[in-house]
């Protein structure tokens, strides 16, 4: 054996004895002049039935074969190295996320003549990647969402309303906005305790989810013992129908208050307008006027929607 032979068993006992996978493409044939018996232990497939870049190809989850190929296609015809990510099929069926790490071998005119790499197998990787994703997006729900209640919080609602306000002013559709307060609910909280007070904001929470019906309408704690609903293509009318709804339903409830003054039960003071808007209005200004309409259906009595 000449020393040649000699170096090149040793890259190939080195190469062998990784858990990354070596192969070897040849580009004019488009077939597999290598591909290291690692493959095996990890898809199965035995060494020698890796003849051509088709069984490259057809061992790859069909989800993701367009977008591997197409993209390994073009950067290899560009000559530039490149990596991707794939699921590639087991003997037995199952799937196996691998990540290709591909060198473009150039000769001497410049031209493609082979791609060489190695296979990782990154499942674990992969596994821990889509749990952070999915933490991730029970954080970002989490966040949005008011944590007394179960409702939708303030944050959640400055986004909606500017995303429907924008929705609206360019489709020239109205939108409605109701604020609304429970009546004397320190009274409430001093009579039965913070305890119980918990209970009643978590039961007009559930009662406002009725009355708001459509999939688009919003309903969100506001702050404090104050909701808000955002009811997307809906004029005066239909705004105030659902005000009217909010209250009748909490009407009917019949929560005990024994500290109210004007009633024995819980009630609500409503504020509802409804706007189509214009390149002049805003947000803010919309919401401080629905607000004042909430403080003068406080003044003016409680238990009543005043609507502007």
């Amino acid at each position: 054996m000449n020393g040649f032979d000699a170096d090149r068993d040793v890259y190939r006992t080195l190469l062998e004895s990784t858990k990354a996978i070596p192969w070897k493409i040849d580009w004019h044939s488009m077939t597999f002049s290598y591909i290291g018996p690692q493959i095996e232990t990890l898809l199965g497939w035995s060494p020698d039935s890796w003849v051509s870049v088709n069984d490259w190809v057809e061992r790859m989850h069909p989800e993701d074969r367009e977008r591997v190929v197409g993209f390994c296609v073009s950067q290899s015809q560009a000559g530039t190295d490149h990596e991707a990510d794939y699921r590639a099929l087991t003997r037995d069926g199952d799937y196996v996320w691998i990540r290709d790490v591909v060198h473009v071998v150039r000769n001497e005119e410049g031209g493609v003549e082979s791609l060489v790499g190695f296979m990782f197998d990154i499942s674990e990787r992969k596994h821990t990647e889509q749990q952070l994703i999915r933490l991730q997006k029970e954080l970002e729900e989490l966040s949005y969402k008011d944590g007394l209640t179960g409702i939708a919080n303030r944050r959640m609602f400055d986004a909606t309303l500017e995303q429907e306000w924008n929705d609206a002013r360019r489709r020239c559709q109205p939108l409605s906005l109701i604020l609304l307060d429970i009546d004397n609910f320190k009274e409430y909280n001093d009579h039965f305790g913070h305890l119980q007070g918990d209970d009643c904001l978590r039961t007009v929470a559930r009662i406002l989810s009725r009355a708001a019906t459509r999939p688009r309408d919003f309903v969100g704690r506001f702050g404090g013992e104050e909701f808000a609903l955002i009811l997307p293509e809906s004029d005066a009318r239909a705004a105030r129908t659902v005000a009217e709804r909010c209250r009748q339903l909490l009407t009917e409830q019949a929560l005990p208050h024994p500290a109210a003054l004007a009633t024995p039960t819980v009630t609500l003071s409503l504020g509802v307008s409804s706007l189509v808007p214009g390149e002049q209005d805003c947000p803010l200004a919309f919401i401080e006027s629905v607000d004042r309409l909430l403080y003068r259906a406080k003044q003016s009595g409680r238990n009543r929607i005043e609507a502007g």
